[in-house]
């Protein structure tokens, strides 16, 4: 078990792969599903891929959570079923090329913005020293906070990081904001849009986690009003949008009620702490910085975070 764990991923994903294979052969032996193992839905033509994180064995139902998007869902242990291995290294290789590409594009455009610096003020960019931004990331999902800090390092941002389970971020966030002071607060974590006969898209008690997030917003706002002293992002998959955004969010998901990616979030409020305190962040940019697009964010006209500083210090 030891080894197994030291093995590459993709060799680990293909050693489990065919020691279940090995059991469902044996007669009267179905599929051994254990919490942790990947799998995808076959009434959805594996086309996202999950992690098991609860099984119930008496309902014979499983809890799931998106490798790479921020969905709760659940499905029968009859439903699910496993990738082979080479569809979970491509599935990989995929989102990280994807997220890749909106970093190439971020720092194309900070060079871009460096240049015309230096054609308004005549100077070299690196006489002046920048200061984006402070965030405030609550997650409640500890895996995606360990990718979405890894990309706030990537990105040079001043990022703090609590992991958080969505039921206790309305407790937690004041204390949280008057800890750490941001300029940015972002809620997130996993959500979802539950299915019911009367497709009612309004009523919180239809999201897992909408209401949390709408609680925590509004808690937020007690502590800083002001949507330009405390700019907040909340929300995941198929969230509540239009009760996000009344509760005082500035950018919210899920305008079509479509997945987002886990590293959503970072790429939009990287903008902002990018943009100018001077300046309104260009909301159709903004979003365009996403991976998953306006289908699955939105938000309001607001001023960004970013200082410029005159001299840079030599030490």
């Amino acid at each position: 078990m030891i080894l197994l764990r030291q093995a590459p991923f993709h060799l680990r994903v293909h050693i489990i792969y065919c020691w279940k294979l090995c059991l469902a052969g044996k007669e009267g032996v179905r599929d051994v599903f254990q919490v942790g193992d990947t799998v995808g839905r076959k009434s959805y033509a594996m086309d996202i891929l999950f992690k098991i994180v609860e099984i119930n064995e008496e309902k014979q139902m499983a809890v799931l959570k998106g490798l790479d998007m921020r969905l709760l869902a659940d499905a029968s242990l009859d439903d699910l079923d496993y990738p082979d291995p080479q569809a979970v290294q491509k599935y990989r290789n995929r989102s990280d090329e994807v997220q890749k590409e909106c970093i190439r594009k971020i720092y194309r455009r900070r060079s871009m913005e460096r240049e015309q610096l230096r054609g308004i003020s005549g100077r070299a960019p690196e006489e002046f020293f920048e200061m984006p931004g402070k965030i405030l990331h609550l997650d409640g999902d500890r895996d995606y906070l360990e990718e979405c800090m890894k990309a706030y390092q990537s990105l040079q941002l001043d990022a703090i990081g609590e992991h958080i389970p969505e039921k206790e971020q309305p407790a937690q966030v004041w204390n949280l904001l008057h800890q750490h002071r941001p300029d940015i607060l972002i809620i997130t974590g996993h959500d979802a849009y539950l299915k019911n006969p009367e497709r009612n898209f309004q009523d919180l008690k239809y999201y897992r986690h909408s209401r949390y997030f709408v609680e925590a917003v509004r808690k937020a706002r007690q502590y800083e009003p002001g949507k330009d002293d405390l700019v907040i992002f909340a929300g995941a998959c198929q969230s509540h949008y239009e009760a996000l955004l009344a509760a005082g969010a500035n950018f919210a998901s899920s305008p079509q009620r479509v997945l987002i990616h886990a590293l959503d979030p970072v790429f939009l409020v990287e903008k902002v702490a990018f943009t100018s305190i001077n300046e309104s962040v260009n909301i159709f940019e903004v979003i365009k910085h996403t991976i998953t697009g306006l289908d699955g964010i939105g938000g309001l006209e607001t001023r960004g975070k970013f200082r410029l500083g005159l001299p840079k210090s030599p030490y």
